[in-house]
């Protein structure tokens, strides 16, 4: 059974971009892995100043995922906070202590904020090393990323062959797993959906406000009686994102828009109707377990406790193979 490595920042409230990029990637791949998620609490650090805001996202991620479908019981998913797991700090500077600073020169998370002008920390700056600690230490044969991460995985496997090099073989060198780019959904106003750009969906909100929501995602001026290309639409996109391309419902909209006769009202109406049902088990099962903290403590707990077992191997085998 192959062991599977994924994180995500608490930056906010998942949406059905989250859903449809990677978490139902990993709902389907928690059959037959092994799989480690964690939350990326450090991570955060590099863009927010607000404590209780970042605790408060922190728990959210951890609920929102297990109401999408993570099964965290014994052998299935181990659930946990970056923070719990300090090995992972360790492991971040003796990968430092390798990696050549051209490298994180041509980092494009530092790159990419400095070209906004806006300030970027020395903790951005070593991102991707705090990155390669996270996912060596589990020994994971896989990450599954998109596309725009992939420069991550690939410094991941430079500075563990780097070290591997120079101190024997220490760390298990991982293979990146393409997420399908199928799952990249547009937001609202037709750009990727993203908390950044503010326009994004939430399967969770009320019914009254999520109707709301979908309403207002920006179409174009053509006639109700006209045919419409949904490739071009992002009512279109996002309700093929979610319910696939091969599914009947799917189907069947497209074959509304080319016929003509069909305003974005009744699409954007198939959409809600579409994420009402999508989403109704997790809606439920979310709200269950905004109520049990004491079970998502738990949770926490075991996956911290297994993630760290692993970790303590790797970090031991990386200390001792430099010479501490």
């Amino acid at each position: 059974m192959k062991r599977v490595l994924s994180g995500i920042q608490p930056s906010g409230q998942l949406h059905v971009g989250n859903f449809a990029g990677a978490i139902r990637q990993f709902v389907e791949m928690q059959r037959d892995h092994e799989m480690y998620v964690f939350v990326a609490s450090y991570h955060a650090l590099t863009s927010t100043r607000d404590p209780r805001k970042l605790s408060e996202n922190i728990r959210q991620v951890v609920i929102d995922y297990i109401a999408f479908g993570l099964d965290p019981a014994p052998g299935k998913v181990n659930i946990y906070l970056q923070h719990d797991v300090p090995e992972v700090t360790e492991l971040c500077w003796l990968l430092s202590c390798v990696c050549p600073k051209h490298m994180m020169d041509k980092a494009t998370s530092f790159k990419d904020k400095v070209s906004k002008g806006l300030q970027a920390s020395i903790g951005l700056y070593v991102y991707p090393i705090l990155q390669a600690a996270d996912i060596l230490s589990v020994d994971p044969d896989l990450v599954p990323v998109g596309s725009d991460q992939v420069q991550h995985v690939e410094i991941t496997r430079d500075l563990a062959m780097k070290f591997n090099h120079y101190f024997g073989e220490t760390f298990k060198v991982p293979a990146h797993k393409l997420r399908e780019e199928a799952g990249t959904l547009p937001g609202v106003d037709g750009q990727k959906m993203s908390k950044s750009y503010g326009n994004t969906i939430d399967p969770f909100m009320a019914e009254k406000p999520l109707r709301k929501r979908i309403m207002s995602i920006v179409t174009d001026s053509t006639p109700v009686e006209d045919p419409k290309d949904p490739t071009q639409c992002t009512v279109f996109q996002i309700f093929r994102g979610l319910a696939g391309a091969n599914d009947p419902r799917t189907a069947e909209l497209e074959q509304r828009y080319r016929a003509g006769g069909m305003g974005y009202g009744d699409a954007k109406k198939a959409l809600f109707e579409l994420i009402l049902e999508e989403f109704g088990s997790a809606r439920r099962k979310r709200v269950e377990l905004m109520n049990d903290p004491g079970y998502i403590e738990t949770v926490l707990r075991h996956g911290a406790a297994a993630a760290r077992a692993k970790a303590r191997e790797v970090t031991d085998r990386a200390r001792k193979a430099c010479g501490l």
